[in-house]
Formats: structure tokens, C-alpha cells, sequence
């Protein structure tokens, strides 16, 4: 007769008032497991700061269990905050990833107890090619810290669990060291906005920091434009056909001689102009706000909302007149 399978515990009965006061109590389990780590900082902080930015290779972060899965979150954030890392599964090192270190690399390594068997496996691996080791561990009398080039204390007093067994402080100590390397490392770079977009070129940062004028502007016939002996009605066909709520008046070189928009038609018709026979240049408006093609996408959206406008015309460097974008055109880049 098969054994009966462990029935589940039963539920206990809480009010809306009890769940609440164990997420406060939990969160604080946490928080103060944060802060003692701070206190904790030392020169080995620093030490660990300069090893990891002495690698000319990559840092690779290691850990098994929960610590595997925080190793992967901190190689990913020091990945893109300019220091380039990755994730190995110290169970898969053992079995040929080990290959993936180089003599270039600094090994990261996380285990609450230090006495991981898979990551102390490695070890001697290290050593003999003179892979520094940074460890991260909630004793530091562990094999793991002792092994280690720098060692970084990250016990906690408790953890987050009520049976104290489930890894949720140490595991949050654990990712805020990880955060407080890789912010540290970034300074030391000298890390900035623009490399950060560099690392994220599908995000908005990356896209205000990255996107110019010439990837979002219209160009060649798609260009609306006129000569100054247009007609006003000219003007406003051009105007309507390209679709962008702004026309260029142009010289016979290229050169932008002014801009006419809705609300300069509208003056012209409060004028009670003949809009068959007169011709744009009485209509348009001279010297308007303009933008090269290098200049950053997010400029050209400040222009826009300083000077209340919905179009931009771009010009070269001679001005001549060599695209145009409006306010749609920015928004469906993600910029706006």
C-alpha cells in the first residue's frame, strides 16, 4: 500500500491587519540588515573596489541556489554600469564552463555559509591560474573566506523568515554589496549618462541620449518647401501634402529664408491677403527656430516646448534647409 503523501500545513486564519504588520516586520528584518551592513564597510571595501577595477578581463559572478540567483542580478548590473561581467553556475564550471575564465578575469563569489562545495570546487582552479577572488559570505571564518584574495562580510543578525531558514535578509545584504560595488566601480570609471545609454539603447534614457535629429527628420521630397514668389495657397498645399503643419521658404541655393506655419496663414486671412496672389515671402516668418541634424533628438523636443512650436525645421551648417520633423515624429521615436 503506498504511503500517504505530507499533507500541506494548514492555513492559518489572519486578518487583513496581521498580513500587514508581517510585511513591516519583515521589511524592517531587512532594512536593518542593510544598514548593519553599512556600519560593517571598511577598507576591505575599497580593497574589493580596486581588484575589481585592476581586472582587464570580466568580473564573473558565481553562486549556487538563491546566491546563484543574486550573482546574476549583480553580473547584470555591473554589466551595465561599465564593468563588463557575467553569470556562472559554479555546478556547470565543474563540467567545462570553467573555460569561460580567463587570466584576465576576477572571480565573484557568493555563499552565505562560505562553505559551498560547488564554488570551493573551483577554488584551487583560481589559484593555479592566479585568478583573483572576491568573496561575499555570512562568515568569515569560512573556507571561502579564508581562500579569498578580499572578503566581504555579509551576515545578517536575522533572517526575514520566520523560522529564520528561508534566505531573505542574507540574500538582500548580499544584492546591496553587489549594487554598492558596481555604483563604487562606476565612479572610478568615471561612468557616465552617455556610456549608460550606450548599455541601453532600447530605453528611453538611451534613446535621449543616443537619438540625434538625423534618425528621426524627414529628408529629400519629403521635405515641404516653397520659393519665396510662391503663392500663399502654394505655401498651404505644400504644406498639406507633407504633412507636417510646417513649410520651408527657400532660395534658389537651398537657403532657409523663413517658415510658414498655421498660424501664419491665419494672420495672413486676418490680413484679408489674397492667399492666389501673394506670394510667401510677405506671409512667412523670417529667421525661425531651427535645429542642425547632429544635434540630439531630446533638443529638439526642449526647442519645442520652450518656444511653443510643433515643427522643427533642420538646416546645415550653411543654412540650408536639409530636413524637417514635428512633434509626432518624436513621439514615435520614444523621446517624448
Amino acid at each position: 500500500m503506498a504511503k500517504p503523501a505530507h499533507s500541506p500545513p494548514a492555513p492559518q486564519s489572519l486578518d487583513d491587519a496581521q498580513l500587514v504588520e508581517l510585511g513591516r516586520v519583515a521589511l524592517g528584518i531587512e532594512a536593518d540588515a542593510v544598514a548593519t551592513l553599512a556600519r560593517r564597510l571598511d577598507s576591505d571595501f575599497a580593497r574589493a573596489c580596486r581588484l575589481l577595477l585592476a581586472g582587464r578581463g570580466r568580473v564573473v559572478v558565481t553562486g549556487m541556489g538563491k546566491s546563484g540567483h543574486i550573482a546574476g542580478k549583480i553580473a547584470a548590473t555591473f554589466a551595465s554600469t561599465g564593468t563588463p561581467a557575467f553569470f556562472l553556475h559554479p555546478a556547470e564550471a565543474g563540467h567545462g564552463d570553467v573555460g569561460m575564465i580567463t587570466r584576465e578575469d576576477v572571480v565573484l563569489a557568493l555563499s552565505n555559509s562560505g562553505e559551498t562545495d560547488e564554488i570551493l570546487l573551483l577554488v584551487p582552479i583560481l589559484k593555479r591560474m592566479g585568478v583573483p577572488l572576491l568573496a561575499l559570505t555570512g562568515s568569515s571564518g569560512s573556507a571561502l573566506a579564508r581562500a579569498a584574495d578580499v572578503h566581504l562580510d555579509v551576515s545578517v543578525p536575522a533572517e526575514a523568515c520566520p523560522l529564520n531558514l528561508a534566505p531573505t535578509a542574507s540574500t538582500t545584504a548580499s544584492l546591496a554589496m553587489g549594487d554598492a560595488l558596481a555604483v563604487s566601480l562606476l565612479r572610478l570609471r568615471g561612468f557616465t549618462e552617455e556610456d549608460f545609454a550606450r548599455s541601453h539603447p532600447g530605453g528611453s534614457l538611451g534613446r535621449k541620449l543616443l537619438l540625434h535629429v538625423a534618425d528621426v527628420m524627414h529628408t529629400g521630397d519629403e521635405i515641404p518647401r516653397v520659393g519665396p514668389e510662391s503663392t500663399v495657397s502654394a505655401g498651404l498645399l505644400e504644406m498639406s501634402r507633407k504633412g507636417l503643419g510646417v513649410t520651408g521658404v527657400v532660395a534658389a541655393d537651398g537657403r532657409l529664408l523663413g517658415v510658414f506655419t498655421d498660424g501664419d496663414l491665419r494672420r495672413a486671412l486676418d490680413r484679408r491677403l489674397d492667399i492666389h496672389s501673394t506670394p510667401m515671402s510677405e506671409v512667412m516668418t523670417a529667421n525661425p527656430r531651427t535645429i542642425g541634424a547632429r544635434e540630439l533628438a531630446a533638443e529638439a523636443v526642449l526647442l519645442m516646448e520652450q518656444h511653443r512650436i510643433t515643427a522643427l525645421l533642420v538646416v546645415d551648417a550653411d543654412g540650408r534647409l536639409a530636413g524637417a520633423l514635428n512633434v509626432h515624429d518624436l513621439l514615435r521615436a520614444g523621446v517624448m
